[in-house]
């Protein structure tokens, strides 16, 4: 089983080939995996911007779906089916993957899958590790902070999410205001090598409080107090402050996991999305008493890869959608919890 899998959800336009037995089988095997990343587009806006990244998405995809076949060895005939990001996300990005996706899949007859966005980190693990369902995810990124029981595709229970703030954001705010660059999370982790994680005395929102939710923007807001208070001339400043913050968000992501594994069917905590590519935050919750599983580094950002095995996964249980989808800026993994919000 070949599937083909497109990732335009925000600022990496992302193509793979992933292959896997047709059977339930895990672990499958990545014939091709290229990503063009917007960073040199966005660095100077200091963030996304929406119009320029549907625009370079449009221009790249189609080059990147030949590059990614030519990568993999095999023509659109040779693949059982055809997955893009069909949300949540820019919405604009979103449509440009969610069209081509389609046009291929009609094309050469192909089944289409339109994959949740965050439904592809969830199933990301099992791409390249022996990972049996149900699992506690944590999943954090730019966008999403939640902790969700993972019983197979589709089929999610959130037992929290943060009430304000999503934690990388928390990291790409603490860069800006430090100067560090875009993005923010890769540059303060750099920052933080060699700093006092002790220096400076941060809140923890939501610590040792009952339940699984999050919250960051207090601690947003004491980053940037501190930042406006840094002594002059005091070279180990920044390096401290972003040791002590990562301290800090390490502190409340242990505590709220410890919550969520006391309450989950399963011992087995799999942390995925971008800010599971901190190797400080990862050796952090190896503490917890559970099996931590994290995809490889260069599957936890946005990627093409683990839209393209969320369609294998979906794929063998037969859940194929129309041509008629419509792409979703907002697409929970759990409806029912979104609700009642």
């Amino acid at each position: 089983m070949r599937v083909l899998g497109i990732e335009t959800s925000c600022d990496e336009t992302a193509v793979a080939v992933v292959e896997a037995a047709a059977d339930a089988r895990p672990v499958g095997r990545i014939l091709a995996n290229v990503v063009y990343s917007q960073l040199a587009e966005h660095r100077r806006f200091g963030g996304v911007v929406p119009e320029i990244a549907a625009r370079a998405h449009l221009e790249r995809l189609d080059g990147l779906v030949g590059a990614a076949l030519a990568d993999a060895g095999i023509g659109l005939g040779d693949l059982d089916g055809i997955a893009a990001t069909g949300g949540p996300g820019l919405i604009g990005g979103v449509m440009v993957g969610v069209m081509t996706g389609k046009a291929l899949a009609f094309a050469h007859d192909k089944p289409f899958l339109a994959i949740n966005h965050l439904e592809g980190h969830a199933l990301s693990v099992r791409l390249t590790e022996e990972v049996a369902f149900p699992y506690l995810l944590l999943l954090v990124s730019g966008g999403h902070c939640q902790l969700l029981t993972v019983r197979g595709p589709g089929d999610f229970t959130r037992l929290g999410t943060t009430i304000d703030d999503a934690v990388g954001e928390c990291f790409d705010k603490t860069a800006k205001l430090l100067g560090l660059g875009f993005p923010g999370g890769p540059a303060v982790e750099r920052a933080a090598v060699g700093g006092d994680p002790q220096r400076f005395a941060l809140p923890r929102p939501m610590w040792r409080k009952p339940g699984c939710d999050f919250s960051f923007s207090g601690l947003k807001t004491a980053v940037r107090q501190a930042i406006e208070k840094l002594p002059a001339g005091d070279s180990r400043a920044v390096a401290d402050l972003c040791a002590s913050f990562q301290r800090t968000v390490g502190d409340v992501l242990v505590d709220r996991c410890g919550n969520a594994l006391a309450a989950s069917p399963s011992s087995t905590l799999v942390v995925a999305g971008g800010v599971a590519a901190n190797v400080y935050l990862r050796s952090r919750l190896e503490a917890l008493p559970a099996r931590l599983v994290a995809p490889p580094i260069k599957l936890c950002t946005d990627n093409g890869a683990m839209i393209a095995w969320a369609g294998v996964e979906r794929l063998r249980l037969g859940q194929v959608d129309a041509l008629d989808f419509r792409p979703r800026p907002r697409w929970p993994l759990d409806p029912a919890a979104a609700n009642r919000l």
